[in-house]
C-alpha cells in the first residue's frame, strides 16, 4: 500500500506568490503537513482571478492541502507563539526579501537556536548575499536581469523587443529547486541530526537552465545555435523536434523523400546545421497541403518525434492525461476545480494533491491547540489582542463566546 512519504513532516510556510507556495504544495502533495502562515489579509494570491464565487483557483491550485493560521506578525507577542510552532516543526521554508524575517526574530539564527534539528529554507530572487541580495524580485524581472529575455529575443527572427512575460518560469523553477534541496537537507538530518540553511536564489535556478547558451557566452561560436520552430500545415501548425541523426532518416522517409538522406544539404548533422532554413521551407512545402492533424498521423506513424499544437484546455481533455491520472479535482468551497498532481509518480508513495483549501484562519485553533496545547481562552485571547485573524466569524465568535462563559 502506498505510503504518506513525507508524513509526519510538519513545514512552517511563510511564503506568498509563487515560488515558495509552489514549493511548499509539492511538499503537501507527499503527505507533509504544511501550515501556511499569512497576514490578516491573507496572501496576495486569494485575490487574483480566475475567480469563481469570490474563490481564487490560482490559490487552490498553489495551496491546496495546506493549513491556514491568519496571524499579525507586527503584533507584540506574535513572534512568540510562532517561535512556539518553530520548536514544533521540522522546516520552515520563507520566501521575503533577505533581512525581514531577521527584524521579526524569526531567522534561522534565531530559530534554530531552540530547534537544532530544524531545516530553513530561504527563497529569494537574488539568494542571501551578494550586491542584488535586498533587492525586491519577482519572476519578470529575474528573466530580465539573467539574460533569459535576450536568449530567447535572439530565437526569434524579425522581432526587436523581448518578448512579454506571462509564464512566471522563475517562480516554478526556484520553488521546484527549493522542494528538493528541502528533502535533501532532511535526509543529511537524519545521517548528522542537525538541520540546515538553504538559501535559494531563483536568479541562479534560471541561469542554471539556460545549459547551451550559458557555454556559449563563455566560447561564442560565430553562429547563432538553429532553432525548432513552428511547421505551417494547412489549418495551424506542428513542431517537429528531429534531433538525432534516426529522428531525420525517419523524417525523410515520413515525407516521402528518402533523398534527402543522400543530398549533401540534408544528409549530415553539419550539412543540415549549414542548411536549416532550407530543410524547414521543404518541410512547410510538404505540410502546406495536409491538415495538422493529418501531418502529425504521418509522422507519428513513421516514428518522428513532433505534436500539433494544443491550447491548455485541449491538453487538459487529452486522453493522456486521463490515462496518466496528471490530474486532481478539488473544492475549494466554491465548486469543483482540476489541480496539476506531481509530475511524478512513485510507485510506494502517494504523491498528488489533496483536496483541501483552507479559509484564511481556518486551522487557528486547531493548529494552537493540538501543537501548544492551547485552550480556548488562550486562542480566544490571542483574537482579543488582534493577533490572530480569520477563522471565519461564526467559529472565532464561539471560541470568543466559551471564554467568555468560563
Amino acid at each position: 500500500m502506498a505510503n504518506e512519504v513525507l508524513g509526519g513532516v510538519r513545514i512552517l510556510d511563510f511564503t506568498t506568490i509563487v515560488s515558495g507556495p509552489y514549493c511548499t504544495r509539492l511538499l503537501a502533495d507527499l503527505g507533509a503537513e504544511v501550515i501556511k502562515i499569512e497576514p490578516p489579509e491573507g496572501d496576495f494570491i486569494r485575490t487574483q482571478p480566475p475567480q469563481r464565487a469570490g474563490k481564487s483557483a490560482y490559490f487552490a491550485h498553489l495551496n491546496c492541502g495546506k493549513k491556514s493560521v491568519a496571524i499579525d506578525l507586527q503584533k507584540s507577542g506574535a513572534g512568540e507563539v510562532v517561535r512556539a510552532l518553530a520548536t514544533k516543526s521540522d522546516v520552515v521554508v520563507e520566501n521575503a526579501r533577505p533581512g525581514v524575517m531577521a527584524k521579526l526574530g524569526l531567522d534561522y539564527a534565531t530559530l534554530s537556536t531552540d530547534n537544532p534539528r530544524l531545516v530553513y529554507c530561504s527563497i529569494s530572487g537574488f539568494g542571501q548575499s551578494g550586491p542584488w541580495a535586498k533587492r525586491s524580485a519577482y519572476a519578470p524581472m529575474l528573466h530580465a536581469a539573467s539574460g533569459f529575455d535576450l536568449v530567447n529575443l535572439s530565437y526569434q527572427p524579425g522581432l526587436e523587443r523581448p518578448l512579454n512575460t506571462g509564464i512566471y518560469i522563475g517562480d516554478v523553477l526556484g520553488g521546484t529547486y527549493a522542494f528538493g534541496a528541502i528533502q535533501t537537507a532532511l535526509l543529511n538530518r537524519e545521517r548528522t541530526g542537525l538541520g540546515d540553511h538553504v538559501d535559494l536564489a531563483m536568479i541562479d535556478a534560471i541561469i542554471g537552465m539556460m545549459i547551451y547558451e550559458f557555454q556559449e557566452a563563455q566560447f561564442p561560436q560565430g553562429k547563432r545555435a538553429n532553432t525548432f520552430q513552428p511547421t505551417r500545415a494547412k489549418d495551424g501548425f506542428i513542431m517537429i523536434a528531429a534531433v538525432k541523426p534516426n529522428n531525420f532518416e525517419a523524417l525523410a522517409r515520413a515525407v516521402a523523400h528518402p533523398e534527402w538522406m543522400r543530398d549533401p544539404r540534408f544528409g549530415s548533422p553539419r550539412g543540415r546545421a549549414e542548411n536549416w532554413a532550407a530543410l524547414m521551407s521543404a518541410l512547410e512545402e510538404w505540410a502546406s497541403t495536409r491538415t495538422a492533424a493529418e501531418c502529425e498521423a504521418t509522422l507519428n506513424a513513421g516514428g518522428v518525434p513532433c505534436s500539433r499544437y494544443h491550447t491548455v484546455a485541449q491538453a487538459q481533455a487529452h486522453d493522456q492525461f486521463q490515462a496518466r491520472n496528471s490530474f486532481a479535482t478539488i473544492d475549494d468551497g466554491a465548486g469543483p476545480l482540476k489541480v496539476p498532481n506531481p509530475a511524478f509518480k512513485m510507485l510506494n508513495a502517494k504523491a498528488r494533491a489533496r483536496d483541501y483549501v483552507p479559509e484564511l484562519g481556518a486551522d487557528n485553533s486547531g493548529v494552537f491547540s493540538e501543537l501548544l496545547g492551547y485552550s480556548r481562552e488562550q486562542i480566544a485571547e490571542l483574537y482579543d489582542r488582534r493577533i490572530l485573524h480569520g477563522g471565519g466569524d461564526q467559529a472565532r465568535a464561539e471560541i470568543v463566546n466559551r471564554s467568555k462563559q468560563r
